[in-house]
């Protein structure tokens, strides 16, 4: 009983906190400038798999004796949420991963209320590991498939060299951000098919209308 206890509470504590955590996730990428295929990939590791997974782990008797665990605190899913940036631009940016010492000046400055020292990170990856169960494939997110579709349609219509990519970001940060759409990233729609959604969204909101020449809305129903 104690164990589900604890797990309900730390399940509303991540509910109450998943918009702002992604958006700390996002703002941390920004202030690092890492390539967006690390911040997507780190909000897939993040906010679709860890946070969600999180509470069962700690049902475990011995995951719940962590102190990263036990208590759950905002600062601790501050701390993991970089981990997840770290992970990400090792798979991503292995020639220029990000170091233990730029991840900690961006901790101390964004976590006021803990100061995380370098085998606190070190131990905090090992668990965000766990968490995952060491499953950290990245390459079925919707940032990717919104990005092969892109090529696409610039390779068979003029049209397509029109579309903002820089738009088609735009509006998958805000579906991570928004509460009413945060859960289609994790959830309800596949990521093909959010991708190939974003993509037709954007052509009409970027593309001149006299420059359409391309069948957009068929062509996205048939790609996802």
């Amino acid at each position: 009983m104690e164990h589900s206890s604890s797990s309900l509470v730390d399940s509303t504590l991540i509910s109450s906190q998943r918009l702002s955590l992604v958006e700390f996730l996002i703002q941390s990428a920004e202030h690092l400038q890492v390539a967006p295929v690390v911040k997507y990939s780190a909000l897939s590791l993040f906010a679709d798999r860890f946070l969600p997974s999180l509470p069962r782990f700690k049902i475990d008797a011995h995951n719940s004796n962590n102190w990263l665990l036990n208590p759950l605190t905002e600062s601790a899913l501050h701390l993991f949420a970089v981990i997840s940036l770290w992970i990400s631009t090792k798979m991503h940016d292995s020639r220029r991963p990000l170091s233990v010492t730029c991840l900690r000046s961006l901790a101390n400055k964004s976590i006021s209320e803990q100061h995380f020292t370098t085998r606190n990170f070190l131990e905090a990856e090992v668990l965000f590991m766990q968490v995952l169960n060491f499953e950290i494939g990245t390459t079925n997110i919707a940032f990717l498939f919104l990005q092969e579709l892109w090529i696409q349609i610039k390779g068979v219509a003029k049209a397509g060299e029109l579309i903002n990519f820089e738009a088609c970001m735009e509006i998958l940060d805000l579906l991570y951000e928004k509460e009413e759409t945060s859960l289609l990233c994790t959830y309800s729609c596949p990521p093909h098919s959010l991708a190939a959604s974003i993509l037709v969204v954007t052509y009409v909101m970027t593309v001149p209308q006299h420059k359409w020449e391309f069948p957009i809305l068929p062509w996205g129903e048939e790609m996802h």
